[in-house]
């Protein structure tokens, strides 16, 4: 199933804008803006939101494939501290139903989904992080692959598991390895890194891409950047894409094309100013793309 998800030739082209997938209008707009279209789309669903088929038949519909980030929390306004989300209570099969009937549904709709699940995890700013939330060391990969197992009994076929820390800026102290499933869970590498300082990409993900090749060698795909605002924004969005053309490993991008209103902590747009935008449909222009997958269902077993 993973490989029907991992482009033969090419890269995916992604974004997350505020209304990602249920609006074709935005994905016009970014089309327009950068050059080319986007051939995948990310949305998000926390653990109180059940499997929404019309949110993947959208992002078809606009010729993208879905990446899911699927956060096990209640909301964003209860903050880290949320006992009945700890990863404890996930292992221990307190969320079992809610699960089994999310995977029911995915594997009935039966069109490829990459799932991003648990995003970030070695971060502090999410409750399924080990050290929030009452987590114990060695809890978050428990917590995986019961969730996984699950999906695994049920027999979904058709989704891709990604698995996407953060990169090592200001969590340099925190090992990868750890906290990884194995090969035998994870299909993708996922990353999340914006430019913040730094003047070239690699500075930005190469820290923790190295660390992790040291112990998988699953194909990257980076699930969430984008570059703050200041005189050498443009610049690293074409260094970027000059990285990117260089890594083979690297499948493909997801930018976060939003600003501070549309729940970005800075305004991370490609499209913020001319020059930026100049600097992404330049860098785009030199990009192949992959050619997204129909999305046909995969027949159930």
């Amino acid at each position: 199933m993973a490989q029907r998800l991992i482009p033969v030739r090419g890269k995916y082209f992604g974004v997350s804008t505020l209304k990602t997938p249920w609006s074709p209008q935005e994905t016009d707009n970014v089309a327009q803006r950068a050059g080319g279209r986007p051939n995948l789309l990310e949305y998000f669903a926390k653990w109180t939101e059940d499997y929404r088929p019309e949110a993947v038949d959208a992002t078809y519909q606009q010729g993208a494939v879905p990446l899911l980030t699927w956060e096990p929390w209640g909301s964003v306004a209860a903050g880290t501290e949320q006992p009945q989300y700890a990863l404890a209570e996930i292992s221990n099969g307190r969320h079992d139903a809610y699960i089994r009937r999310f995977a029911h549904h995915v594997k009935a709709h039966g069109r490829p989904v990459i799932l991003r699940f648990a995003h970030e995890m070695n971060g502090t700013w999410f409750p399924w992080a080990e050290r929030r939330n009452g987590n114990s060391a060695g809890e978050y990969v428990e917590a995986w692959r019961h969730v996984h197992d699950i999906f695994t009994e049920v027999g979904v076929r058709n989704v891709a598991w990604q698995w996407s820390p953060n990169i090592l800026r200001t969590v340099e102290k925190v090992r990868l390895q750890p906290l990884y499933p194995g090969d035998r869970y994870v299909d993708i590498i996922g990353l999340s890194g914006y430019s913040k300082h730094e003047t070239r990409a690699a500075d930005v993900f190469e820290p923790a891409l190295n660390e992790i090749q040291a112990f998988t060698g699953r194909p990257v795909l980076i699930a969430e950047t984008g570059a703050r605002p200041g005189d050498d924004k443009a610049l690293w969005i074409a260094d970027f894409f000059t990285w990117l053309r260089g890594r083979p490993d690297v499948i493909g991008f997801v930018w976060f094309e939003r600003n501070i209103e549309q729940g970005g902590k800075q305004d991370w747009r490609f499209a913020e100013t001319a020059e930026t935008q100049n600097a992404f449909r330049g860098g785009l222009a030199g990009l192949e793309l992959a050619d997204a997958p129909s999305g046909e269902p995969m027949a159930s077993g």
